[in-house]
């Protein structure tokens, strides 16, 4: 940082501090953990020595609270995939439904704005696609931070809602259906993807929605579809033309990414005989409203009553009950 030439490319700089920064913070949290172990070593001499029922007490509730840090500790650890570290793409597209599950989208946007914020993580609308009556068409959003797309990639699948229609005169129950993709960043440059020029479609077009104060209304937004495999990525959020094309070009990457990961899975699936279903009903998550509330990941079996905190960004338990348990497969 001291080199003369480390500010010439801002964007590279700023990168470059940010990462600093999360390595820190890593390394404080274990110094922290470290500190708290050697507290509960000496709290349990004082207990050894004086059976104190106070002390005892004390010694478990922070024991206990010991052990929920180093767990979540551990977790952040073992995210060492290729792009675990990586900020993450995140795209809401509703299913069929219409004004419902266009609310149920918009629903899902604020649930994981809310949960990138109590994580200090930063979120960029990249595009977004506003309802006909309420909610939105879809959304994709960039999630920037440690490990975003490490916790994230637990997200990507389907998601059931149930509840009393607010759009429904005569106050019916409604299911509706999200489903969710999640992509690591790459950056347009990334020479790991190749693209080759003839095979897109670039489309230019004029920014519209809730895309925040940088949206602009001339024709700047970028739509970009890859001939060969249909994939469409569009980007409304930045200043300029050239801005909003790196953008697209790195979301087509991270698709196209995505799309070679699957084929290995499928690949790895079929030697290992393995029948995975694909479509609406293979929703990963239920929301239920109405009768009774309850949120039910369906492949952790994680599941709480308490619907509005889950709403309001509270995703931590059912992140962490996938990767154990995607963890504990790996290892079996």
């Amino acid at each position: 940082m001291l080199d003369p030439e480390f500010w010439s490319n801002t964007e590279a700089a700023q990168e470059i501090i940010n990462q600093a920064n999360q390595l820190k913070a890593v390394y404080h949290t274990f110094k922290e953990l470290e500190a708290k172990y050697e507290d509960l070593e000496v709290m349990y001499e004082m207990v050894k020595e004086d059976d104190d029922p106070e002390y005892v007490d004390e010694l478990a509730e922070k024991t206990a609270e010991f052990t929920e840090a180093l767990e979540k500790y551990e977790l952040t650890m073992l995210l060492n995939g290729p792009h675990d570290k990586s900020n993450a793409i995140l795209e809401i597209h509703p299913g069929a439904g219409g004004t419902e599950s266009q609310d149920w989208g918009s629903m899902l946007f604020r649930m994981y704005t809310r949960w990138a914020d109590k994580k200090g993580f930063d979120v960029e609308t990249l595009d977004y696609q506003s309802g006909d009556e309420a909610g939105i068409k879809s959304v994709t959003i960039l999630i920037k931070g440690l490990n975003a797309y490490g916790y994230l990639r637990s997200e990507r699948g389907v998601h059931r809602l149930v509840r009393i229609s607010p759009f429904d005169s005569a106050g019916r129950r409604h299911t509706s259906f999200c489903s969710v993709d999640v992509m690591p960043e790459i950056a347009a440059d990334d020479a790991e993807i190749e693209v080759n020029p003839d095979d897109l479609r670039v489309d230019t077009y004029r920014a519209s929605g809730a895309g925040g104060q940088h949206i602009n209304k001339t024709s700047s937004a970028i739509r970009i579809t890859h001939i060969p495999t249909g994939i469409v990525v569009a980007s409304q959020a930045q200043r300029s033309q050239f801005q909003n094309r790196d953008t697209a070009m790195g979301m087509l990457k991270a698709k196209l990414f995505q799309r070679q990961e699957e084929e290995r899975e499928k690949e790895l699936a079929a030697i290992r005989g393995e029948q995975k279903e694909i479509g609406w009903g293979s929703q990963i998550r239920s929301y239920v409203f109405h009768p009774y509330s309850m949120v039910k990941d369906h492949r952790s079996g994680y599941e709480t009553g308490n619907v509005q905190a889950v709403m309001d960004g509270d995703l931590d338990a059912f992140i962490d009950a996938y990767l154990k348990k995607t963890m504990d497969q790996e290892e079996a």
